[in-house]
């Protein structure tokens, strides 16, 4: 966290006019607004996103049906790095 900056920030708006500030609090609460609006629409996906990604989901799971299911599992170390890259 920047003290520094706070205290600054704190500082300004202390020298602020009543107007001034009226206008700095308008803005932030436009500012709070929009981010949560933003926030909103891109955690809550629309009915239509949902209908592409149940569609992508099935398809992805017939893909992987259609490969052969008894392949040997690798071990631990072969999918570790030390695994994976051969160290000199």
């Amino acid at each position: 966290m920047n003290l520094k900056l706070i205290d600054s920030i704190a500082h300004i708006i202390k020298s602020l006019t009543l107007e001034e500030k009226m206008l700095l609090e308008k803005k932030i609460k436009t500012e709070v607004h929009e981010n949560v609006s933003v926030k909103s629409s891109e955690v809550l996906p629309s009915s239509e996103n949902n209908n592409n990604l149940e569609k992508w989901t099935n398809k992805l799971q017939k893909w992987s049906e259609r490969h052969t299911q008894n392949i040997p599992m690798l071990s631990d170390y072969d999918v570790s790095r030390t695994g994976i890259y051969e160290e000199d």
